[in-house]
């Protein structure tokens, strides 16, 4: 018996009306993530649910769906400001620059439409918990860091009472130090360079703009380092001084007591 042949058309045809025995078309297209069941009492509720438990499972792009449906179907629902905010927090957890850029989006988007909401200041916590995540390394472009840092202060200027200034806090130290530690880079490469005057600049100016800096105790080296190799050791004094007091356990501590005792020595000896 010779094989039946099935022209494109007809196969195109089959395959059409098995989808549509197949359950309605599943597993031929694509299932609505946001579809509610029949007769769900409470949809808006379902939905926030249903979109808590996918990010849950890290299913980012089906949470997204639902979230979004929530907020564009249900306006007056009370789950609507937590579900916009779950949109940003969904692309924070997606990762990669794209999904950080509409994480911002979505932040700044509620805080254009809510900017009284009680929870206003989460969203401006997370617009610099989504740019510090962009935070590329100290030698390299420092737009996100610049844009974290700016959304931290601006947190700090309008929720100075909330809650969630200590974590807010602790992420704008992180990105303040990649910005200083990238001004500091700039300083070494001038001192390694034996540009010392360049250095010194540098230096003096990253302990003005960020007293608090991390890892101060290398700043005062290179800056006490670089006075001391262009003659100026009294100057340079000082700086020697405040690490060993404030950093004794340094790696620039032992240096340092070095160099105190040579120009301790010198200042004797005039």
């Amino acid at each position: 018996m010779r094989p039946t042949i099935v022209s494109n058309g007809q196969a195109q045809l089959i395959s059409a009306s098995l989808c549509l025995l197949l359950a309605g078309g599943i597993g031929c297209t694509p299932a609505d993530p946001a579809a509610l069941p029949p007769g769900t009492p409470e949809p808006d509720r379902y939905l926030f649910e249903l979109g808590s438990t996918l990010v849950e499972d890290e299913d980012w792009g089906k949470a997204q769906t639902v979230f979004r449906r929530l907020v564009d179907v249900y306006p007056q629902s009370p789950y609507r400001f937590d579900a916009k905010l779950a949109i940003g927090d969904s692309f924070l957890g997606q990762g990669g620059l794209a999904s950080l850029v509409q994480a911002v989006n979505e932040f700044q988007e509620f805080l254009r439409f809510f900017p009284t909401h009680p929870r206003a200041a989460y969203a401006q916590l997370k617009i610099g918990v989504a740019y510090s995540e962009g935070m590329l390394g100290s030698d390299r472009d420092q737009t996100s860091t610049k844009g974290a840092v700016e959304a931290f202060e601006l947190f700090f200027e309008l929720y100075p009472d909330s809650d969630l200034t200590d974590e807010a806090r602790k992420w704008h130290r992180t990105a303040r130090d990649r910005l200083s530690e990238a001004d500091f880079r700039v300083g070494e490469f001038y001192f390694d360079a034996g540009w010392y005057p360049g250095a010194i600049i540098r230096m003096r100016a990253l302990l003005a703009d960020d007293p608090a800096y991390t890892d101060k105790d290398a700043v005062y080296f290179v800056l006490a380092e670089s006075l001391t190799i262009i003659n100026e050791g009294e100057e340079a004094l000082p700086y020697f001084n405040q690490l060993i007091d404030d950093y004794g356990d340094s790696v620039y501590a032992e240096r340092a007591r070095g160099r105190i005792a040579e120009i301790e020595t010198q200042i004797g000896k005039r």
